[in-house]
């Protein structure tokens, strides 16, 4: 069964290949371009369901290429960078970049990140009922289950609950939570959202100092990822 449509953009030759082979042995289809203004006619002509961005490109920067797709694609773009320090990866993200993969990365990682990128795509926006071991966040009621019992939270917490389960496997930054959640005035109080998400994780994780659900991006933000706590 022929999945999804990739497009890359790349300008390294062999890492277009490597990706492409990875990619069309699991089953999904690509396109590929060389440089920004043609992966920007892909874009436009294919219709992808998926975006591997490199920041590197010869022609245009990859995060302005970013910014210009973002004015009118709304489907999962991945960054691909050889270039790892926490400004470059924040501003992807901020920019709307749904994840980041520093280079090299391991095809298994690669593959996981797109799987999970066009899950949320196609699922988390419509799903009233959500359900992954042992907790159970019902939409509608505005209710949280851990092991079907009620968990108690406070309007801001079931806020960020629901904010991070909604883009399950996709990094948000700091800047972007403390947006969406308290508002522009807060998108510099880190530490007060490190304490709403200590309180949230004591009350969703098995285990709130080793978090399986809520994770860490040290120096970026938080993910939400679908996994056991058997782990």
């Amino acid at each position: 069964m022929i999945k999804d449509l990739i497009l890359i953009i790349d300008d390294e030759n062999a890492i277009r290949r490597l990706l492409e082979i990875s990619l069309q042995s699991n089953g999904y289809k690509t396109v590929s371009a060389c440089n920004g203004k043609e992966g920007l006619l892909l874009a436009a002509s294919h219709q992808p369901d998926l975006i591997l961005l490199d920041i590197g490109l010869p022609d245009i920067n990859g995060q302005v290429l970013l910014k210009r797709l973002r004015e009118w694609y709304v489907k999962p773009i991945v960054m691909l960078s050889a270039q790892s320090d926490e400004e470059n990866i924040v501003q992807a993200l901020d920019n709307g970049a749904n994840d980041y993969l520093c280079k090299p990365f391991r095809t298994g990682e690669l593959l996981a990140r797109i799987r999970s990128s066009l899950r949320n795509l196609s699922d988390n926006n419509h799903q009233q009922k959500i359900e992954f071991d042992s907790l159970r966040i019902d939409l509608s009621a505005r209710l949280v289950y851990k092991h079907n019992n009620i968990v108690k939270l406070t309007s801001t917490e079931y806020s960020l609950l629901t904010l991070l389960v909604k883009n399950e496997g996709r990094v948000l930054t700091h800047q972007y939570i403390l947006n969406a959640i308290w508002g522009p005035s807060y998108a510099l109080q880190t530490q007060y959202l490190r304490v709403f998400i200590a309180q949230l994780r004591k009350k969703i994780e098995k285990d709130s100092n080793h978090p399986k659900f809520i994770l860490t991006e040290s120096g970026v933000g938080y993910r939400f990822m679908i996994q056991s706590e058997s782990l």
